[in-house]
Order: structure tokens, then sequence, then C-alpha cells
């Protein structure tokens, strides 16, 4: 794995997670990544991914292959390196590549929360117009996130009922706020209106730990 020094707050937006198997085609969608101004920091598997996802600071955009070991055949570790991304780091803008069934992948990732998607081949213009469309709505969660608000988005089963998806909104929430927060719990229950005693709670709930 392949890391750039991580942004300070403000630059969080132009912070890329690059997550490709193909050494080659990796190293050549980062090198143009940081030609045009971006911190690129790159994954080849799933472990990889994560441990920069678990980080402090995980970059607000993604670009998620999701062809990878130990099956590159199959969607299986992209989809499962897409809900991690999306629980770690649940403000981040995942964009999807595939090369593979488009209409499954699509159906997939938009259930899953994926910010964008495209097929493989796909031309660096057209990577860099989603990226900058995942920018500005990163900044815009941002402006929200200062003025007390937060922007989830949530796919829920309808047979499980309204209990289920108000849990699964709660932790979503939860999530956001520790992220935003830095993991500062007493910061997280004055923005939540929470005791602090009640964060610990929904840490415990959820099972949600710090990331080391």
């Amino acid at each position: 794995m392949t890391t750039d020094t991580v942004p300070a707050a403000g630059e969080a937006a132009r912070a890329v997670l690059l997550v490709e198997d193909d050494p080659a085609l990796s190293a050549y969608l980062a090198s143009s990544l940081r030609d045009a101004g971006y911190a690129v920091q790159t994954a080849h598997d799933r472990p990889q991914a994560i441990k920069v996802l678990a980080a402090p600071h995980a970059p607000a955009l993604m670009l998620l292959d999701l062809g990878l070991p130990p099956h590159p055949s199959t969607m299986t570790e992209g989809l499962a390196l897409l809900d991690d991304a999306l629980r770690l780091a649940p403000g981040s803008k995942v964009i999807v590549l595939t090369g593979q069934d488009e209409e499954a992948a699509a159906f997939q990732a938009v259930r899953r929360g994926a910010f964008d998607f495209l097929v493989k081949p796909v031309a660096l213009s057209t990577i860099y117009a989603a990226l900058r469309r995942a920018e500005l709505f990163a900044r815009q969660d941002s402006l929200l996130s200062q003025g007390g608000e937060a922007r989830l988005q949530l796919t829920a089963r309808l047979h499980d009922g309204p209990k289920e998806a108000a849990a699964n909104a709660e932790e979503q929430l939860l999530r956001r706020v520790l992220a935003a927060t830095g993991y500062n719990v007493a910061e997280t229950g004055r923005r939540l209106g929470l005791a602090r005693e009640h964060v610990y709670y929904y840490l415990n709930k959820y099972g949600i730990q710090r990331p080391q």
C-alpha cells in the first residue's frame, strides 16, 4: 500500500482512497490523480483499504474497483468493502468502478449507498467529473454538519418494519457525528443532545470502537 501525507481537515474533500488490485492500473490512476491535485492513498485489497478507512481523517472520496482479491472475478469483496467504507467513514463518497455485470453491479452499489457508478474501461475525464461531483457533495455535507444537520442515506427492507429502519438511522447518525468529532465522546454528546453515559450506551449497543 502506498500512503501519502493525510491532508488537514479543510482539505479532506481533495483526499482520495484508490482501491484497485491491478498494480499497473493503480499506479497510472494514482499518478494521474496526483497530477490533478488530489492527495491519493492506494490499497490493493480489502484489508489494506480498511486500515486507511479506520484511521483518523479518512479520505472523503473513494474510487473502488469491485473486483478485488481473493475473488477478483466476482463483486463479493468489493461490495463488502463498500459496506465497510460507509460504516467506518460514513461521510465518504464512494465511486464504484466495475467491468463486470453492469446491471447487477449498479443495483448492488446503489442499494448499499455508493455515490456514483462507472463502467470500465472508463476515461480519466469521466473519473474527474465523478470526483468533482463527489467533492461538491462532501463539502455540502460538511457545511450541513457545521450547521448542526446531517444527511443520512438509508436502504431499509420494508418487511423489517420502521423499528429496524429507525435503528439503522440511529447508528448511522451516531457514526457520522463520532467521525466528525474525532470520536470525542463529550463533543459527540453535546452535538446530539445526549449525556456522556448515553453516548457510551449507544457505542456499546452498536459495537462501535474508536479507530486505533
